[in-house]
């Protein structure tokens, strides 16, 4: 184990954060972190962000429901416009 030391940035403020994580990991998000062009900081700030926000606007769709998608053909206009609205004001 080392101790991996991280600066987070809360809105206008930096904080200093220090974790203990396993050596492999580290190596692992560092390596990845540079992969992807980002620091290890800025890698491990949005992933808690993601984490402590939840799944809001992220809904697992089932296989069922991926196979049916497309299986209803509206007719371009009115009717499809409406249904479109219908399931906006549903699901939102």
């Amino acid at each position: 184990m080392i101790f991996l030391n991280l600066y987070v940035q809360f809105r206008a403020m930096d904080s200093k954060l220090t974790l203990k994580l396993d050596n492999g990991v580290i190596e692992r998000a560092k390596m990845y972190a540079k992969e992807q062009n980002i620091s290890l900081s800025k890698l491990i700030e949005n992933y808690l962000d993601a984490l402590t926000k939840g799944n809001a606007g992220k809904a697992e769709v089932s296989p069922l429901v991926e196979s049916l998608t497309g299986v209803v053909k509206l007719k371009e206009g009115a009717e499809k416009r409406k249904y479109i609205d219908y399931l906006s004001n549903k699901y939102n």
